[in-house]
């Protein structure tokens, strides 16, 4: 029996014009695509408004460190702090994302520089303070960490304006999160001194937070966000995809059915005809072998990332100053500069996020797309926000302590940076104490009583000679808004 297929209703649809053509394609078939993107646009129009919801009786605070003096702990110590902060990670189920609003909080680990004046801090959830403080302490015993007012009260949040002019930006990931950038280990080497072997890349943050003058603000701040360990499974992907790889999905009933129907048609093909069927190509994967330099330090990186903690995470920018002090080559090029320090090229590197929130227009209406891209920049900051701008990207413990940590004093020579006034430590337990013996007060009233004499006048106190510390110790501006 012949099967005769109908096609004259395809041909009537090519036989029209491109017009007509789409007109008839939207009637039939097109608005089913309008009405999912429009249902799609609706459902995360609705999720932000139920976050904004459940956010609001949630308190966050900010916690100023300072920085013991001397450090010449690493990076590495960093790293076990985040490990640390990876505790407030927690589930979340369809029903509480879709119907109460709730999503993982997020940290804000920051550095920012006042007229010159630099300050190390954390913004946390409140009910995460003490794991904040037990992740710090524990790595820093001399550190020493306070509650402040919030800094960024201290200029207007609808800038520019007549006194003051902006610039900002995101810094994102070149190539997809599971490449890593250059950690902290590859600014190790072997020659000199043990104390020189740890070359800082925050050295030149930190002498250009340093360098700002009165009026001048540099805030820069990373996004923290506890994630879960099923992230690996984009590196895996990643790595089929180098090596060439099928994609494994899991086999439904029709292409079970239809690899039935190939091996069958193998199994008859050869016994009705005398033309035996021809040798099938298939592509093989390559293994590490067939690998070049290249894809293999791209294979290596990627497993070494992916066996280790992660977060998703993204870095803000901002420059605040006055206009007859601005200096935005000098702020902006050092913050490129001091973010190039962790390129490889080979594998991923950080760049300003140029088409979405770096602060520049070009072509039409820039300067009204200009004010609002700077204020979307700084209310994204000021909120300490997750989900304005970039979507995170993925860095793991290493990268965020390679990007985030204490500067150490041995590479950094830098004066205006505050710190921890000296060790302190607790009393030993077994220190024994002595009672409070007072002195038996006289029963004026018994024959025994005796006038006490009175004492001889003592010699007046000379104090000695305090050491002047004024030229050690770093004096920070009079309008800090710290408490």
């Amino acid at each position: 029996m012949d099967i005769v297929i109908n096609t004259s209703r395809f041909d009537q649809f090519l036989s029209l014009t491109p017009d007509r053509m789409f007109w008839v394609f939207m009637g039939n078939f097109g608005w089913l695509i309008l009405v999912f993107i429009f249902l799609f646009g609706m459902s995360q129009v609705y999720l932000f408004w139920l976050r904004q919801q459940w956010s609001k009786g949630h308190q966050g605070l900010l916690l100023a460190i300072d920085i013991p003096k001397g450090n010449e702990q690493s990076p590495k110590a960093m790293e076990n702090m985040f490990t640390y902060i990876a505790g407030a990670h927690g589930s979340i189920n369809f029903f509480e994302k879709w119907f109460e609003g709730k999503f993982q909080k997020s940290f804000s680990f920051e550095i920012v520089s006042l007229e010159g004046y630099t300050q190390f801090l954390v913004h946390t959830p409140v009910e995460f303070r003490n794991l904040v403080e037990s992740a710090v302490y524990s790595q820093y015993p001399d550190a020493e960490i306070s509650e402040v007012d919030d800094y960024v009260n201290a200029v207007p949040h609808l800038i520019p304006d007549e006194e003051y002019e902006f610039w900002g930006t995101e810094f994102i990931q070149a190539k997809p999160g599971v490449y890593p950038i250059k950690g902290y280990q590859e600014f190790e080497h072997q020659m000199g001194p043990s104390e020189t072997q740890f070359k800082d890349p925050m050295a030149s943050l930190m002498d250009l937070c340093g360098s700002l003058r009165q009026g001048e603000y540099l805030w820069y701040q990373i996004i923290v966000i506890p994630t879960g360990f099923d992230w690996d499974k984009k590196s895996e992907k990643e790595i089929d995809k180098i090596l060439g790889r099928k994609e494994k999905i899991k086999p439904d009933l029709i292409s079970k059915g239809m690899e039935a129907l190939g091996q069958a048609s193998e199994i008859i093909y050869p016994i009705w005809t005398d033309i035996e069927p021809g040798d099938k190509k298939e592509d093989r994967p390559k293994s590490m072998m067939d690998l070049t330099p290249g894809e293999k330090r791209k294979v290596e990186g990627i497993q070494l990332k992916a066996g280790k903690l992660g977060f998703e995470a993204k870095i803000r920018a901002v420059y605040i100053a006055k206009k007859e002090v601005m200096n935005k080559s000098k702020v902006a090029n050092g913050l490129v500069g001091y973010m190039k320090q962790f390129a490889s090229l080979d594998l991923n590197n950080l760049k300003p996020d140029v088409d979405m929130t770096y602060t520049r227009t070009a072509y039409f209406f820039q300067k009204s797309r200009m004010l609002k891209k700077k204020r979307r920049v700084v209310n994204a900051y000021v909120k300490r926000s997750d989900n304005r701008g970039r979507r995170p990207g993925l860095f793991t413990i290493d990268e965020l302590a390679t990007l985030w940590h204490f500067p150490v004093e041995a590479n950094v020579k830098a004066a205006m940076i505050q710190k921890a006034p000296g060790r302190k430590a607790d009393a030993p337990a077994a220190l024994p104490i002595a009672e409070d013996e007072r002195p038996e007060v006289p029963d004026i009233f018994t024959e025994n009583y005796q006038t006490p004499k009175p004492r001889a006048s003592a010699a007046p106190f000379t104090p000695e000679p305090i050491e002047d510390l004024t030229e050690k110790t770093a004096v920070p501006p009079t309008n800090l808004p710290f408490v």
